[in-house]
């Protein structure tokens, strides 16, 4: 399962799912776009080892990769209580 976790100004969604018995965290990427329909990216977490990266820049991957390091505890934490809306002190 994939849990919401930001909406940033031009209506990318970051997502994460669950965490993996073996520590690992997906957090998915995806921003509309007219020509393509969707760019999306995939960052597994702890690691922060991208991957199936399609129509994004370096530069935007290179944004996501500093959001997602600045953010990754709060994904990691979220990802085992059931995302934002379950997550306890929030």
């Amino acid at each position: 399962m994939m849990y919401p976790f930001m909406t940033l100004n031009d209506d990318t969604e970051i997502t994460h799912s669950e965490m993996n018995p073996d520590g690992k965290v997906k957090v998915y990427i995806e921003t509309p776009d007219e020509k393509y329909c969707f760019k999306h990216a995939t960052c597994w977490l702890p690691a922060y080892e991208w991957e199936d990266i399609f129509q994004y820049s370096d530069e935007e991957i290179d944004r996501f990769d500093e959001i997602i390091h600045s953010m990754a505890h709060l994904i990691m934490e979220f990802s085992q209580e059931g995302g934002f809306n379950n997550a306890s002190n929030f």
